[in-house]
């Protein structure tokens, strides 16, 4: 008899867990999301505390930054592995394979899907004033295969060609489609492009630093060393 009443007592007591643990999950689900003026604004957590993650109405932007963003941000569904090998492609429209890339190919493949080709027109440009780009890598000539995918020489192209803006911890600088570069210490460098999603006031940015490509509020964690915008 004494068994069974702390049998049926065990029961009611993983019973209760049970139905605690469901209410919580629910509840921290409902937690995530909030209504406001007929919008549905998703939260996020982070580092510990809930966020917001707004996306403005895309009428503030032209059409070109509007198409390279959604370029940029359609890559964040794929599943990229971060790979800085060395690849041989084809030239113009060369693209490493394609579940492989580094910061710099998603800006590339951002901009081809708006039928711009960075590996050709970096090449151009670099084929008549190759003494104008860095000097880092001990070459001689272009390199249809890698030059491109430097972030550096894209500096550098985007400086001649594009518009070269104010660097500032104002993230009402910051446009969607801008491009921007930060330096990561020990002489790494990296590049993403400029959303219209926010947090917290502060544009998301598509990048890979290392995961693959993501949408992140990243743009004050490193040194910014360029911010540009670009369209042929």
């Amino acid at each position: 008899m004494k068994k069974n009443v702390i049998f049926k007592l065990f029961l009611l007591a993983v019973g209760f867990i049970a139905i605690s643990a469901v209410i919580f999950l629910i509840s921290h689900s409902l937690n995530n999301f909030k209504i406001t003026d007929n919008k549905v604004v998703i939260l996020e957590e982070e580092e510990g505390r809930v966020s917001n993650i707004n996306v403005i109405d895309f009428s503030s932007v032209d059409r070109f930054n509007k198409k390279l963003v959604k370029a940029a941000i359609k890559q964040t569904k794929k599943s990229v592995i971060y790979d800085p090998s060395y690849f041989p492609i084809d030239y113009p429209n060369g693209d490493i394979p394609e579940n492989k890339g580094v910061c710099t190919d998603v800006i590339i493949r951002a901009y081809r899907l708006v039928d711009i080709d960075l590996q050709e027109k970096v090449h151009q440009d670099m084929k008549e004033n190759f003494h104008l780009y860095p000097q880092k890598w001990g070459l001689n000539s272009p390199d249809t295969n890698i030059d491109h995918r430097r972030v550096p020489n894209l500096q550098v192209f985007f400086s001649r060609f594009g518009i070269k803006l104010k660097t500032s911890k104002n993230p009402k600088d910051y446009k969607p489609g801008d491009i921007v570069t930060w330096d990561l210490g020990q002489g790494k460098t990296h590049i993403g492009i400029v959303t219209n999603h926010y947090q917290n006031n502060i544009p998301l940015i598509v990048h890979n630093i290392s995961r693959g490509p993501q949408l992140e509020n990243m743009l004050f964690k490193f040194e910014i060393t360029g911010h540009y915008r670009y369209k042929d």
